[in-house]
């Protein structure tokens, strides 16, 4: 990177830190410290809960998902909408109604405490998790750029977001999520237009789309309905809404930030615009993918884009073959542009030859396609331990390798300020939890305000080393924007079935609860181990499990079968 580009990006990282410690002050109260004082209008609310679902994973990986698998991955945010409203209508008002500060506090009203401390402790575990891989995705940059050690990059982005969020606490986090959210927008729409602007004088955008949609990059609707495909239609209603409804309504990271709204009616309105605004942000982020892959069929990409692994090769007795089998790669690219140019020619001339063209366009397709996968193979040969997908690395090597000084910096920022205030949101929350559901709840209640918010400020930092540990492995774990979807839905099924039972099966008992929540997640676990039912799926099956089986366990134990009613 350029002297300028370090400039843009540590100006940025420094002025996130800064800000974050100014606007959070410091909070002395438990509320002031956890939900920001209840003082939260609808628009900080809103871009606080799209900054904490659009990590930095989500502008690192979705543009390399787009560039491998197409526009399909829109389809899983189909089910947002209509989340958002059965979170403001239900659950929303309930909360506040109760004056809670986190979700599971509601359990115990309903239930029990032991159900209570079985979510909590599921929510824990997943957001912990989850908060490393939106701490590994800026640290991959950094390791990628500077050669650095990813561990050290790690312990840097982990060290940056727990400085400002022990400091300022959840009005730290609403406050910087702001700034951050421009810092983003500005990233994101730069980019598309330095790709745009990389196209060939004789490529207008349209034609390189076309290409691309010929290449099947811009199919994003599925309407077939099955199991085991990962995005459709289907699966994005169903099982989308089902992972919507458990993330929004129970999970604490979102929750606590529109419990920060100074009114239902704010909360309300910050949660619907979000749902408003969701789904064409996530297809304008994975249109940059789309319109990424259709400039690199008029430019040769790298064989495989992650730089680590392609010096390992090169390096290795297999570096020969590696060599030559990029020779032959690029030889093949410069086929498949001339194909591409053939093909965008033909269909902006309509005259009936655009099937050979696009027949001949698809064959040198296909040839680079073994090409790299031979390259691939011979990388695994290299190092068996070599991670076999580069679909994170995509759009950072294009931003590296093709952006002018200044501006990749500016898109570094963006990737950097997406994970900071995901990270920081995820910190608060599993603070929140901590402190609430366990240590006030179960270890020493009735302390003053004063120790709470000290022991709230020591969770962070404890939850920031267990998301910098995780993050290590971050790295085996394939495509990040799957991965942790994939995570939150090993577990938001069962959780959102539990809530779901303490909101509409009122003759349901605490114990049949607890015991169907055990099963059900095993049940899970079982289909991710053992079954090919896209990830999806198990939101649907898990949230479904838990509500049969506590009416099944219920009326086992000879107790009334219970009536089930939609009164909260």
């Amino acid at each position: 990177m350029s002297q300028v580009d370090w400039a843009v990006l540590a100006a940025a990282l420094a002025g996130m830190v800064a800000y974050g410690i100014w606007k959070g002050g410091r909070s002395r109260n438990t509320e002031g410290f956890l939900l920001a004082g209840r003082e939260m209008r609808w628009g900080t609310v809103a871009l606080s809960i799209m900054a904490t679902q659009a990590s930095a994973i989500t502008f690192l990986s979705t543009p390399g998902q787009a560039y491998a698998d197409g526009m399909r991955f829109v389809q899983f945010y189909l089910g947002l909408p209509i989340a958002m409203i059965v979170v403001s209508a239900v659950a929303v008002p309930l909360y506040y109604r109760l004056k809670v500060y986190t979700a599971y506090e509601y359990l115990e009203t309903r239930f029990d405490l032991k159900t209570r401390t079985l979510a909590a402790f599921l929510f824990l575990i997943q957001r912990g998790l989850a908060a490393g891989l939106t701490i590994f995705a800026p640290s991959l940059i950094l390791s990628v750029i500077l050669g650095w050690d990813v561990r050290l990059t790690v312990l840097v982005i982990g060290a940056a977001v727990v400085i400002y969020t022990t400091s300022g606490g959840a009005r730290a986090v609403s406050r910087t999520q702001t700034l951050q959210a421009a810092i983003i927008l500005t990233g994101m729409v730069a980019a598309f237009v330095a790709i745009v602007a990389l196209l060939p004088a004789d490529v207008s955008l349209f034609d390189a789309l076309r290409v691309a949609g010929k290449a099947g990059r811009l199919k994003a609707i599925d309407p077939s309905f099955s199991l085991t495909s990962r995005y459709t239609l289907w699966s994005g209603l169903i099982g989308g809404a089902f992972l919507q409804l458990s993330y929004f309504g129970t999970d604490q990271s979102q929750v606590q930030r529109y419990l920060s709204g100074s009114s239902v009616t704010q909360s309300r309105l910050g949660l619907l615009f979000n749902g408003m605004v969701k789904v064409p942000m996530q297809f304008g982020i994975l249109l940059v993918g789309a319109t990424l892959f259709a400039f690199y069929q008029f430019q040769a990409p790298p064989v495989f884009f992650n730089p680590v692994e392609t010096a390992k090769v090169r390096s290795s007795p297999e570096g020969p073959r590696f060599a030559d089998l990029e020779a032959r790669y690029r030889a093949a690219r410069g086929a498949q542009e001339a194909r591409a140019r053939e093909l965008a020619a033909a269909m902006r001339r309509g005259d009936g030859r655009e099937g050979g063209a696009v027949a001949a366009y698809r064959a040198a397709s296909a040839a680079s396609g073994e090409l790299r996968s031979e390259a691939i193979s011979l990388i695994r040969t290299a190092d068996p331990k070599a991670d076999p997908s580069d679909t994170n690395y995509v759009f950072l090597s294009f931003v590296v390798h093709n952006l002018p000084a200044g501006l990749v910096g500016l898109v570094l920022a963006m990737v950097f300020a997406a994970s900071m205030s995901a990270s920081s949101a995820e910190l608060n929350a599993l603070a929140s939890t901590t402190l609430v559901d366990v240590y006030r709840r179960l270890l020493k209640p009735g302390a003053g305000d004063g120790h709470y918010v000290l022991v709230s400020r020591l969770a962070t930092v404890g939850w920031g080393a267990f998301a910098i540990l995780f993050a290590e492995y971050a790295s085996r774990l394939g495509s990040l924007i799957e991965a942790v979807n994939i995570l939150g839905s090993l577990f938001y099924g069962t959780i959102l079935g539990v809530f779901l039972a303490g909101f509409y099966l009122k003759g349901v008992s605490g114990t049949a609860v607890f015991v169907a929540a055990i099963v059900a997640e095993a049940l899970v676990v079982a289909c991710f181990l053992f079954s090919g039912i896209s990830f999806l799926w198990y939101n649907v099956v898990g949230c479904l499990a838990v509500l049969a089986l506590a009416l099944l366990f219920e009326r086992a134990s000879r107790k009334p079968f219970p009536a089930i009613t939609a009164s909260v």
